[in-house]
């Protein structure tokens, strides 16, 4: 049985502790295990890599790092503001999130 976390891949996310809060990104992946999420251009770090295939010159590379779910708040898709996340039943039955404060249902 796999955790049901309030974010996805795909979702627009808003840092909202560490290094890196008040920045917005995009989530790239999930990690259910370790309740970690890679957000697009937040908590970059770099990656010393030798010459291969992939990158001929090798060298110094900057990518993104996991960041604790618990950190990380959906962006209302209506307001543009961070917003809680609820789960409701739509009209046809179907579980699906919402916006706590618009009430919007997140596709």
């Amino acid at each position: 049985m796999h955790k049901k976390f309030h974010i996805r891949s795909g979702d627009l996310v808003f840092v909202n502790k560490g290094e890196y809060a008040g920045q917005t990104g995009k989530v790239l992946s999930v990690d259910r295990k370790k309740y970690r999420a890679i957000v697009e251009g937040v908590n970059l770090m770099h990656k010393h890599t030798k010459p291969n295939a992939k990158s001929p010159q090798g060298g110094i590379i900057e990518q993104e790092a996991p960041v604790h779910i618990s950190n990380l708040m959906l962006v209302d898709p209506s307001t543009g503001q961070p917003t809680r996340i609820g789960r409701r039943r739509n009209d046809k039955g179907k579980l699906v999130r919402y916006a706590k404060k618009s009430g919007e249902e997140i596709k």
